[in-house]
């Protein structure tokens, strides 16, 4: 008799992975799991004390995806480096819409009281000197451009993943060069 396949954490993940990408995270439970990985739902509770401690993985796992498609961004195309955050960004909502709208609407993790609480979230401030960087700009007046950058680039991305609006990559970066020629000035 063939021994059985052990079922892991990485093959649970990928699997919600897989559900979240098709149809959305709302179509993930124990059952869609395990047909996904066409096992019964035990090893998921072997793994997993409970669906919730699955999903603060999974949203850990996720928001990794998301940081790989980033860098895969950077290296695929040719593109003005201070542009490749925004773009990326908008590109992920119009290619990956359901997991988007999980990591960026609905468990987006941001808690803005006043402007400067977006450096408080981890990766912001390493982001914000990057692009001082990028464009030549001491970086207090960069994280101010910055923080305006991406709150366009968010809404923008908003629209997209909801199917309100529909712009291809050419017009979105103009958009974003407006943008950042109008703060640069």
């Amino acid at each position: 008799m063939p021994p059985k396949v052990k079922i892991t954490k990485t093959m649970i993940l990928n699997a919600v992975l897989a559900i979240t990408r098709e149809t959305g995270f709302e179509s993930v439970n124990a059952r869609s799991i395990a047909n996904k990985l066409q096992c019964s739902t035990r090893p998921l509770f072997t793994c997993y004390e409970n669906m919730e401690e699955l999903k603060k993985d999974f949203l850990d796992f996720a928001f990794e995806y998301y940081n790989q498609y980033a860098a895969n961004y950077d290296i695929s195309t040719k593109i003005k480096p201070c542009l490749l955050l925004p773009l990326s960004y908008i590109a992920f909502a119009q290619e990956e819409t359901y997991l988007f709208k999980l990591l960026f609407i609905e468990d987006m993790d941001l808690d803005m009281a006043i402007a400067n609480d977006f450096y408080k979230e981890i990766g912001n401030v390493e982001k914000a000197n990057l692009f001082s960087e990028r464009i030549g700009v001491e970086l207090e007046r960069a994280k101010k451009i910055f923080l305006d950058l991406f709150l366009y680039s968010h809404g923008i991305a908003v629209l997209t993943a909801t199917g309100k609006i529909s712009l291809d990559h050419k017009d979105i970066e103009k958009m974003l060069l407006n943008f950042l020629s109008a703060f640069t000035k």
